[in-house]
């Protein structure tokens, strides 16, 4: 069901830098094996700088002064920024990426440094990561507020978005039987064929809830099932995604995952769905979590789907990839 072929076109991957302890975070993120060293990253940071129409308007002694003393402080970040750069630059050497393959870009800011990054995702990179929360001290929600942004607007493009430490060794893949479902396997199985990271898919098999047309159901469900009822509405779901489960075995075997490096998992019965799949990554160890941005639920949050949403905000600690 479905086409096999795996989208292998795109190499790229663009790293956004604000010189946060989080943004590097996420360069070690890459560098601990998550990407194949033959994989092209662009270290990307978007550089503020004073107007130059402020430039313009010193004309006493007094203010010449407060001047000179700017250029001092501009002069004295843009050499902090390019040390930076090159610690995490030296972060991915290190890790065994060719000097070749590790790009820095200081970019001028010219519409503000979340539309410049997001202009920058749509020059064919197959990944936009940033880190969890950034140099801000005011944060959005539990995200930091460049990371939020990136989130809500690039939606073309997968975004990582890494917190904390999080393994690379186990990718937890969480899927529905949306049509957006399978571009989550093929992200993955695009990136990460030629890592020796384990992939388990999930889906979660929510308790029967009596809206749950809201979320999916293609009917009401009359709330009152017995637990016999309740189990054979469960095998129902099961069967019809059997087959989901396993044409994403198969596509992510024909991107060159060895079969052995693949699991499936059903969760039934949970109230939250992103509940589920955040513990279940806590309980077996996955450092990566990969969502849809959107699923079949008819209502969307902040742009994004219910459960993607959920999950990136409750797994703090983890690398969430939203996948469109």
């Amino acid at each position: 069901m479905g086409d096999d072929k795996m989208d292998t076109t795109q190499n790229k991957i663009l790293v956004a830098i604000d010189g946060s302890d989080q943004s590097l975070d996420a360069v070690r993120y890459l560098s601990r094996g998550i990407l194949s060293s033959d994989r092209e990253v662009t270290l990307f940071h978007v550089q503020r700088r004073i107007d130059e129409a402020f430039w313009e308007v010193g004309l006493s002694k007094a203010y010449a002064q407060r001047l000179a003393h700017i250029a001092a402080w501009e002069t004295q970040q843009e050499k902090a920024v390019k040390e930076f750069l090159d610690a995490a630059r030296q972060i991915l050497l290190d890790a065994g990426f060719p000097p070749k393959k590790v790009h820095m870009n200081i970019h001028p800011v010219k519409t503000g440094v979340a539309r410049d990054l997001i202009q920058e995702s749509i020059k064919g990179y197959c990944a936009v990561v940033v880190g969890r929360r950034g140099l801000s001290k005011v944060k959005d929600i539990v995200l930091g507020s460049i990371a939020y942004k990136l989130i809500e607007k690039i939606q073309d493009t997968p975004v990582w978005v890494v917190g904390g430490t999080p393994s690379t060794r186990k990718v937890l893949l969480a899927l529905d039987a949306s049509e957006g479902a399978m571009k989550g396997v093929d992200h993955v199985g695009a990136v990460l064929a030629r890592s020796d990271c384990e992939v388990q898919l999930l889906h979660v098999i929510r308790e029967v809830h009596p809206y749950s047309w809201l979320y999916g159901g293609e009917e009401i469900i009359h709330p009152k099932l017995n637990k016999g009822e309740e189990a054979k509405w469960w095998d129902h779901v099961r069967a019809e995604m059997e087959p989901v489960l396993d044409n994403a075995k198969h596509r992510l075997m024909n991107a060159g995952f060895d079969a052995k490096r693949v699991t499936t998992q059903f969760i039934t019965g949970v109230s939250s769905r992103a509940g589920a799949i955040v513990e279940q990554a806590q309980v077996g160890g996955y450092g990566t979590i990969v969502v849809g941005r959107r699923g079949l639920s008819k209502v969307q949050e902040f742009l994004m789907g219910r459960v993607s949403n959920k999950v990136l905000h409750l797994a703090q600690d983890k690398a969430v990839w939203i996948v469109d």
